[in-house]
């Protein structure tokens, strides 16, 4: 495996100066709140650093080793909207990415690219990894630390060695460890690299081993004797072996498809015909790759070119799905629904229906004896269509309680609303 390791050092803090209305040039930042609030520090800049400050200490002591510091607020949903952002664009160069996108862990900031068979595609490695940060540039901002190895301790140990001593130009810095030469490229790095917790750390100081080849050089079974579990991967990450299996970021899958109307159509009849066209070609493709939708998008362009009063270019209807199908018919049944209670004030010109929410089908254990194995969901699909055509609060569904109730009334209730 040929694996890429994207750092963004103090991502965090980037991101929370990219949002701030002032550049805040020379002046020490701490992100994590108000000196004031009960909360810890999250990032840190050099300066504030410099003061002593730390990130996990409470911003009141922050506060009082870096008084004239500024206080950002962070704002952790719009972090990890930005990097879940970077995924999706970083899944159009490779097919298998992976990152953590909770912006509390202390692995935010960094993306995992599988790089092997994309060479005819997007050239050599190093052009790869320039043409993969330029695309990320506008999103996540400042030049990330890349490093290539063939597994993920390798590679995000060469990313650590890119940032030293790399000129601050503004581009990428890459160390690139040649295919099969990972355990001759950590031999000469310290030992503590090896694992995060301190107390492994200085055992391996008193052992006297405190370089990673001197670790590799060790009997797997001496490891296991002196550290128990843990030893056989500090043996096995030395010797350049994958210990974490790499676990692709599996992107939302979304289905699209455009049909315009010529001449424009007005009424609802005419556009079932059209709409039938476009569910059931998004439905054969969604039963030929095994997948289902939860939810369908339509939009609606207008031709306003007669209409009388004010009109909207488009209409969209957002449709939630009783439960996640791959059937076009079911779904355009919905939609038409919709039309019919409120039909657009004007022909219709063109069609677009996306399919959002597109995971793998679940499969469905079916019954030797019973003919009507699945009554459940068509009775869901049909309290949809009653509930949007009379109004939800007129549709409920009943529901068993207690079937063992002394009193008939006792055993059961009415729910309101339909059974999605």
């Amino acid at each position: 495996m040929r694996l890429l390791h994207l750092h963004w050092v103090h991502l965090l803090l980037r991101l929370a100066r990219s949002r701030a209305s002032e550049p805040f040039l020379a002046v020490p930042i701490v992100l994590g709140g108000k000196p004031w609030t009960d909360g810890s520090v999250l990032d840190a800049s050099r300066s504030a650093l410099e003061l002593g400050v730390r990130v996990g200490m409470p911003l009141g002591v922050a506060h009082r080793l870096a008084p004239e510091a500024i206080f950002l607020d962070p704002d952790r949903v719009a972090d990890a909207e930005a990097l879940r952002v970077a995924l999706d664009r970083t899944a159009g160069f490779s097919p298998s990415v992976a990152a953590e996108t909770d912006a509390t862990r202390p692995g935010f900031g960094r993306i995992e690219v599988q790089l092997d068979g994309l060479e005819r595609l997007w050239g050599p490695e190093p052009l790869m990894v320039r043409r993969i940060a330029e695309a990320l540039a506008v999103i996540l901002p400042g030049p990330p630390l890349a490093g290539i190895a063939g597994t993920r301790f390798a590679a995000a140990a060469a990313a650590a060695l890119a940032g030293k001593g790399a000129a601050a130009s503004g581009a990428v810095s890459l160390r690139l460890v040649e295919s099969g030469a990972d355990a001759a490229f950590l031999a000469p790095l310290p030992a503590a690299m090896l694992s995060r917790d301190p107390e492994v750390r200085a055992r391996l100081d008193r052992f006297g081993l405190r370089l990673i080849g001197r670790v590799a050089e060790l009997p797997r079974s001496a490891l296991v004797a002196r550290f128990g579990p843990e030893g056989e991967l500090l043996h096995a990450r030395a010797r350049g072996e994958e210990t974490d299996p790499f676990s692709p970021y599996q992107a939302p899958q979304r289905m699209a498809m455009t049909l315009p109307i010529d001449p424009p159509v007005s009424d609802v009849e005419g556009l079932r015909f059209v709409l039938h066209r476009l569910t059931g070609a998004l439905g054969d493709q969604l039963e030929a790759r095994g997948v289902a939708t939860a939810r369908a998008r339509l939009t609606l362009e207008l031709d306003r070119s007669f209409s009388l009063g004010e009109v909207p270019a488009t209409i969209t209807i957002d449709q939630p799905l009783p439960e996640p199908t791959s059937e076009g018919l079911a779904i355009e049944r919905l939609l038409i629904a919709r039309l019919e209670m409120a039909p657009p004030g004007a022909p219709v010109s063109r069609l677009d229906l996306e399919l959002d929410e597109v995971a793998p089908a679940a499969g469905t254990q079916l019954s030797l004896f019973t003919p009507q194995t699945a009554r459940t969901s068509r009775l869901g699909w049909q309290l949809a269509r009653l509930g949007l055509r009379f109004g939800e609060e007129r549709i409920g569904a009943m529901e068993l309680v207690d079937p063992e109730a002394a009193l008939p009334e006792a055993r059961w209730k009415w729910r309101r609303g339909s059974a999605s």
